[in-house]
């Protein structure tokens, strides 16, 4: 068992998520001041002893993203400098993810990037979730977490669907994540091949699979524009699917996102609360939320206490 106090703390990205975490773990959220000066550099005083504390510090990638990045960084340095034992940066979105090869010349590697900024401030652990590449964990030189949304969205599809599903990764990339959910679910498998046209813009071309007749649960890890989902659900119930649903990990919906889900035939968009809804999305009939904060907070728990955190990747929890 671990010798010295647990400390949670929280920036400005989703404090409603931190909150619950603590109120799941019944401690306090930490007091820390993280505002702006008047030129806009992030300002950070911390408001209580985290000398040889446990600290967790809760901070998502959420908009705006550069922000938050910054509100982190200058948050760890902080306690680095007042003597905390360890820190663990939780970040339930870890941005930039998406920019984590060279696919063209002259690009940067943007996810390592970040990586090395958030070690280097001192930084001792990660905890996150659903990365868009599980290889970015090899971009950290210290210990990486890498949760599963699927103990939260996996009972939210056996309860809420009935048995005649198929599960559709809407990529190749993403074909491991549907293959496992459709076996535990005993659901059929079916893959969207599409072509991207540009950043934030993919046309589905062809689906590889049978669909026709059943409830389509498209399964990502994430939902920006919400193109490829508008897309895939016209696809789908072109090829004869009954009615077509999505869960998606992180709720990014920028740009015209929520327009195109609410004008969409898709049925519904079920996200987590790794970052927080926009206020268009909270108004958005279509768009349900499943809390993460339990598996956040067991994961703490036992991180804290130097036990095993195996179990909470386990696709049947």
């Amino acid at each position: 068992m671990a010798t010295y106090g647990m400390k949670i703390f929280a920036g400005n990205s989703n404090p409603e998520l931190a909150q619950k975490i603590c109120d799941l773990l019944e401690i306090p959220l930490g007091r820390a001041l993280v505002s702006t000066f008047s030129d806009g550099e992030i300002r950070v005083e911390i408001g209580e002893n985290v000398r040889g504390a446990d600290v967790f510090l809760i901070q998502s990638g959420a908009h705006p993203v550069n922000d938050h990045l910054m509100e982190l960084l200058v948050m760890t340095d902080a306690f680095k400098r007042a003597s905390a034992r360890r820190i663990t940066a939780v970040i339930p979105y870890y941005s930039y993810a998406r920019q984590d090869r060279k696919n063209k010349p002259r690009v940067p590697i943007t996810a390592r990037l970040v990586a090395d900024l958030i070690v280097s401030v001192g930084t001792h652990r990660i905890l996150t979730m659903d990365l868009h590449a599980g290889q970015i964990q090899g971009f950290f030189e210290i210990p990486v977490d890498n949760l599963y949304a699927s103990p939260i969205l996996m009972p939210y599809i056996k309860e809420h669907f009935d048995h005649d599903l198929v599960i559709v990764s809407p990529d190749a990339g993403g074909v491991p994540r549907a293959r496992a959910y459709a076996q535990r679910l005993k659901a059929a498998l079916a893959l969207i091949d599409k072509r991207r046209i540009d950043v934030n813009e993919a046309e589905a071309m062809n689906i590889i699979g049978e669909v026709e007749g059943k409830t389509a649960i498209v399964l990502d890890d994430m939902a920006d524009t919400a193109g490829t989902l508008v897309q895939a659900t016209k696809t789908l119930l072109e090829r004869g699917a009954r009615e077509v649903h999505a869960c998606v990990t992180h709720a990014i919906l920028s740009g015209p996102a929520v327009d195109r889900i609410e004008t969409s035939e898709l049925k519904s968009l079920v996200v987590t609360d790794t970052l927080p809804l926009r206020p268009q999305a909270s108004h958005c009939k279509k768009i349900q939320v499943v809390s993460a904060a339990r598996l956040f907070a067991q994961a703490i728990r036992n991180i804290h206490n130097e036990d095993s955190i195996s179990t909470l990747f386990d696709i049947l929890h």
